[in-house]
């Protein structure tokens, strides 16, 4: 199925919000996600599915000043 992450245009087979993360790289990662705009928190994430043309945002903290 084709989704957008972050704006770009991603396709996959993942069936939730958490195999999503996985298969992206963010499996140990301390990240923040939304599905279409709404936040997802972590515990949340294997029982969020996904759909074809979900726009998701996953964003990861960053240190600097």
């Amino acid at each position: 199925m084709q989704i957008l992450v972050n704006g770009e245009p991603v396709a996959t087979d993942a069936r939730d919000l958490a195999e999503l993360c996985v298969k992206l790289g963010f499996a140990e990662a301390k990240v923040a996600t939304a599905v279409n705009g709404c936040f997802v928190a972590s515990a949340k994430r294997g029982l969020t599915p996904l759909a074809p043309k979900d726009e998701i945002e996953i964003v990861a903290p960053r240190q600097g000043g």
